[in-house]
């Protein structure tokens, strides 16, 4: 005999069906949380450490930042330093190419020139002074630079004041002088070299006696001797007159004739 289930089974598979749907949303549901959740903690555990790492960075930049500064003080300290040793070296070498200068300056003015005032600005003396003549002045460059602790010179100007108000009739004429000093180094090797070489020495070919001045021991003392001697060439040169050369008495006895 068949059996008939008249129970409505239709409705009773829908809801199961509506019972499973909603468990499977709930586990959907509650998967979803815990992967947020899950997700939350990793990126704050990665700020975390991207905020560590960042606060490590600042303090090691602040160290640096220290050391830095602390370097920087070092070589303004180091280049001082520098300057004062490259001043003190050069003072060193300079201290006595006063002394050499007067000295040059006593031995290179010739007769006939007289000089009124000198500057000095670095390594160029300006000499300024008046002179009988052009040729006073010519020679006195030529003097100047064949000296070992004076270099080249260089004539700024000469002007023949003859005529004017305020002149001296026996040195017309006033001269400007550019004289570029040379170091020391080069002075004292110039000055070895012709001391060592009997031929540059003037006097030793035709039998003369050459001295060589000692130097002075004393600066005050040498600048008092470069005075006096620069003092004395003009009252030496108002009470000597310069005699007559032959060739001028024999063309004059000529002319008599």
């Amino acid at each position: 005999m068949a059996r008939i289930n008249l129970l409505p089974w239709r409705t009773e598979r829908r809801k199961q069906r509506e019972r499973e749907f909603y468990m499977l949303l709930l586990a959907a549901g509650v998967s979803g949380l815990l992967a947020l959740f899950a997700l939350i903690g990793w990126m704050g555990a990665r700020i975390d450490n991207q905020t560590q790492r960042n606060t490590y960075l600042t303090n090691e930049i602040k160290s640096l930042d220290k050391q830095i500064e602390e370097i920087k003080e070092l070589d303004k300290t180091k280049s001082q330093l520098l300057t004062r040793k490259a001043i003190i070296e050069q003072l060193q070498s300079n201290r006595s190419q006063m002394v050499h200068l007067f000295d040059e300056m006593v031995k290179t003015v010739p007769d006939g020139v007289r000089l009124t005032s000198l500057k000095q600005a670095g390594d160029v003396l300006t000499l300024e002074g008046v002179a009988e003549s052009n040729a006073r002045v010519a020679s006195y460059m030529r003097n100047i630079d064949t000296s070992p602790w004076m270099g080249r010179t260089d004539l700024r100007k000469i002007e023949n004041k003859a005529g004017t108000k305020d002149f001296d009739k026996k040195m017309p004429y006033v001269f400007s002088l550019d004289v570029k000093l040379r170091k020391p180094e080069d002075a004292q090797t110039d000055q070895g070299i012709a001391n060592a070489d009997p031929a540059a020495t003037p006097g030793t070919a035709s039998g003369e006696v050459v001295t060589t001045p000692k130097p002075a021991a004393d600066l005050g003392g040498q600048l008092n001797d470069a005075a006096t001697q620069l003092s004395a060439k003009p009252a030496a040169e108002a009470t000597t007159a310069p005699a007559p050369a032959p060739a001028a008495k024999d063309a004059e006895k000529g002319e008599k004739k």
